[in-house]
C-alpha cells in the first residue's frame, strides 16, 4: 500500500508538505501542491477521501457547514429557513450542495480546511459559528474560499465573506422603541456569551443607554444561551421574588416565549404587568396570545444571499465581501405604553 512517505519521496518534498498540501494550507506553493497531487493520483495514494478531489483542482461543490445544530430549539424554525435559502441560491447557480454537520468539539480533532478538502467541496457557508470555535480561529488565515453567517472576522480576509444584519443597530432602536414608551427598569434577556451576535446585541443596547444618559446594570443582563427553557426559569425566579422590571429585551423570540411562559404560569399578563421583545421574527412570534414584537430578519433571503456571495468569492469577482440586509422592528402586541 501506498504511503505519504512514498509520495513525498516521488515528489522530492518532506511529508509534511505533503501533509499541509492535502490540508489545503496556503503557504505551499501552488506548482508543488499540483505536483503532489498528480504524483499522488498516479501512484493511487487517496487518503480518506482526498481521493475524490485529486480529479479536480477546482471543485465546483459548495458545502454548508452548520456548528451545533444538535442543540438548536425544535422550535426554532430560523435554520430551516436559512438552509432553504442557500439551497434556492445554490440552484440558481446550478452548483452542487452538500450538507455537513459539527460542534465544537468535533472541530478540535480536524483543521476546517482538512475538513473541506476531504470532501471535495470548493467553497463553504458556515452557519452557527461561536467565535471561541477551532474553525472561526482558524479562518484568520485561510486562503479557502467561505462566507460566515452571523459572524465578522475581526481582520480581513479576501476569501471569507459575511453575511448579516446590523445586530447592533437592531437592538439599539429596539431598546429605544421601549424607552419611548416609558419603560426604563429592563431586564436584558440575553443568549450565548461566545456568540458574535449576542456581543454585536449588547452592544446595541448599551448604545441606547448612554443615548439616554443612562447605564446598563450588569445585574439587569442574564444569559439564557439562546433557550426557551433556561429563559423560563430565570425569568420564573424573578417574577417570583415579587420585584420585577416592567419590560424584557429578549435577543431571540424562542427566549422572549420562555419569558412569556413564565410569566403566564407566575398569573402575570403581557403586556399589561409586564411588556417582552424578542428578536428574529421566528414562526412562533406570531403564533403567541399577544404576538411578540420583534426585529425581522430573512433567513431565507440572507441564506440565498450567502450562496450567491460565495460564488463571486470562489470566481475572484466580489467588491465587497461583507454584506449586510435590511431589518425591520415589528410592532405586535407585547409592549405596554407606560406614558
Amino acid at each position: 500500500m501506498v504511503s505519504i512517505k512514498d509520495v513525498a519521496k516521488q515528489a522530492g518534498v518532506s511529508v509534511g508538505v505533503v501533509s499541509k498540501a492535502f490540508n489545503g494550507y496556503p503557504d505551499v506553493n501552488v506548482k508543488t501542491r499540483e505536483r503532489i497531487f498528480e504524483i499522488a493520483k498516479e501512484m493511487k495514494y487517496s487518503p480518506n477521501r482526498v481521493a475524490k478531489s485529486l480529479s479536480s483542482k477546482q471543485p465546483s461543490s459548495v458545502g454548508l457547514i452548520a456548528s451545533g445544530f444538535k442543540t438548536n430549539d425544535k422550535k426554532d424554525n430560523n435554520s430551516y429557513m436559512l438552509f432553504k435559502g442557500v439551497y434556492a441560491g445554490i440552484e440558481e447557480l446550478n452548483r452542487d450542495l452538500s450538507m455537513y454537520f459539527t460542534d465544537s468539539k468535533k472541530q478540535k480533532h480536524k483543521s476546517y480546511i482538512q475538513y473541506c478538502t476531504e470532501r471535495n467541496i470548493g467553497g463553504a457557508i458556515l452557519q452557527g459559528m461561536r467565535v471561541d470555535d477551532p474553525y472561526f480561529k482558524e479562518l484568520v488565515d485561510t486562503a479557502f474560499p467561505c462566507v460566515l453567517i452571523d459572524v465578522v472576522l475581526p481582520e480581513h480576509n479576501p476569501y471569507i465573506g459575511s453575511i448579516s444584519i446590523n445586530n447592533r443597530k437592531a437592538t439599539e432602536d429596539m431598546t429605544n422603541y421601549l424607552f419611548e414608551r416609558g419603560h426604563r427598569d429592563i431586564v436584558v434577556m440575553a443568549g450565548t456569551k461566545e456568540a458574535y451576535v449576542n456581543e454585536q446585541r449588547l452592544l446595541g443596547v448599551e448604545d441606547a443607554y448612554r443615548e439616554h444618559g443612562l447605564s446598563l446594570e450588569v445585574d439587569k443582563v442574564i444569559d439564557a444561551d439562546f433557550c426557551d427553557q433556561q429563559a423560563y426559569e430565570k425569568a420564573k425566579a424573578i417574577f417570583e421574588s415579587g420585584t420585577y422590571p416592567s419590560a424584557f429585551i429578549c435577543f431571540s423570540d424562542i427566549m422572549a416565549y420562555g419569558v412569556m411562559r413564565a410569566a403566564h404560569d407566575c398569573g402575570l399578563s403581557v403586556p399589561d404587568d409586564v411588556s417582552i421583545t424578542g428578536f428574529d421574527d421566528s414562526m412562533i412570534s406570531s403564533l403567541t396570545q399577544p404576538g411578540i414584537t420583534t426585529i425581522l430578519q430573512d433567513f431565507f433571503e440572507m441564506g440565498r444571499q450567502a450562496a450567491f456571495l460565495l460564488d463571486r468569492i470562489m470566481n475572484n469577482r466580489v467588491e465587497t465581501n461583507i454584506l449586510e440586509l435590511d431589518y425591520q422592528l415589528l410592532e405586535r402586541g407585547s409592549v405596554k405604553d407606560l406614558r
